[in-house]
């Protein structure tokens, strides 16, 4: 039986990857999507670049009003539970694709499978945390994120192969299938020894059902990675496209994922024996050199080059981010903790896409990764002072 001992230090057990394998095929599904359906709205339902943008906000706009609520359902209703029945939500939703065709409606489906959305990735980054072992949580959920770090090169290279050499009712029937099996490995998970919320059963909202206020702080410095991190999600194929480098556009996904999969393992583990301030502040500054190099790129060398210090940079800091909110509480508010980061995550993106489409219409694309490693700057500099305030306290404990 699959079942966490005490002191047991072991990662990759059978339901952890049944977890991770879930996780990837959601996050395929999104990153596929995020990436050809404004291409679907632009040159199948003819609609302009700025309403092909609402695919993306609608969608993020209903996971930023779930979220919140997500942590207080989980307690509730149980964190398996509600991962099937979301993932069951979120496949019916990918199957709608083949049949909704107006583009009012189309906006409508996103926002209801963002629902889905943001309960799943809450569901299913509170059951990783409670599965990691305790003493191995930078590293664990450091290959937990790798999940999410796969998507982004699958999700971008086989959608675009997919409409390149077929057609967009074959990437919905793809995109139906890979979240149907993820739901079923989903349903295999076993969480009979995992602590149950002593909330159970009790649907109120306070402040503390919504957020997880120790976790706000570092939520909050992640909000401002994820607003820099939009002008690579919303605008790297419309860059791309005006640069002429669309034939080495899959290929940044790929270097990309690469450069974060590479470094996990070595990330992760430098995080639980050094501390989070060893990964988070080098990944800070890899990060903005990289959208400093897409901002000036001018051929595919450049463009794949920054992809590696962006690889390097983003997955070191969010997957450290996120453990660090999960940390600073207790283990029964993991749900919350994962709630309010990812509530705070999908806010940054989603004013990052926002704000910088009109620096992209106002002043061109590079002036958004400009704008982007600008973030990063003020991230850095907010992190260093709660790292000298962190310090301060320590000292005055003494």
């Amino acid at each position: 039986m699959d079942v966490q001992q005490e002191g047991n230090t072991k990662i990759w057990t059978k339901r952890f990857i049944s977890l991770f394998l879930t996780n990837i095929s959601v996050f395929f599904v999104f990153y596929g999507l995020v990436t050809t359906l404004p291409l679907y709205a632009i040159g199948e339902l003819h609609q302009t670049d700025k309403e092909a943008g609402l695919l993306i906000s609608g969608f993020l706009l209903s996971a930023i009003i779930v979220r919140p609520f997500s942590g207080k359902l989980l307690d509730v209703f149980g964190k398996k539970k509600l991962l099937v029945i979301s993932i069951i939500g979120y496949f019916l939703c990918t199957v709608f694709y083949l049949f909704i065709h107006p583009f009012g409606l189309l906006l409508g489906l996103r926002f209801i499978q963002g629902i889905f959305f943001s309960v799943i990735t809450t569901a299913a980054g509170s059951l990783a945390a409670d599965i990691v072992p305790a003493n191995r949580k930078g590293a664990g959920l450091g290959y937990f994120a790798m999940s999410t770090n796969l998507a982004v090169v699958i999700g971008p290279f086989i959608g675009l192969l997919l409409i390149q050499y077929s057609s967009f009712n074959v990437l919905f029937i793809v995109m139906s299938i890979c979240i149907l099996a993820g739901g079923i490995l989903a349903v295999t998970i076993n969480t009979d020894d995992l602590s149950k919320s002593e909330h159970q059963g009790k649907l109120t909202f306070k402040f503390n059902d919504l957020f997880e206020y120790r976790a706000l702080p570092v939520a909050a410095i992640a909000s401002l990675v994820a607003f820099s991190y939009s002008s690579v999600l919303s605008f790297l194929s419309v860059y791309a496209q005006q640069k002429d480098l669309m034939a080495v556009a899959s290929l940044f996904y790929a270097v990309f994922a690469a450069a974060m999969l590479i470094t996990r393992p070595y990330t992760g583990k430098l995080y639980d024996t050094k501390g989070p301030q060893f990964v988070i502040i080098p990944g800070i500054i890899l990060f903005a050199i990289g959208l400093v190099m897409l901002a000036f790129v001018s051929g595919p060398a450049l463009f794949l080059l920054a992809a590696i210090f962006i690889g390097f940079g983003y997955g070191a800091v969010t997957t450290s981010l996120q453990t660090l909110a999960i940390q600073s509480t207790s283990h029964t508010r993991s749900g919350y903790a994962t709630a309010t980061f990812f509530t705070m995550f999908d806010i940054g993106i989603a004013l990052g896409s926002y704000i910088l489409g009109m620096v992209a219409v106002q002043v061109g694309y590079s002036s958004v990764y400009l704008t982007g490693a600008g973030s990063l700057v003020v991230v850095f500099i907010i992190y260093l002072i709660r790292l000298l305030k962190i310090k301060a306290k320590k000292v005055a404990h003494v």
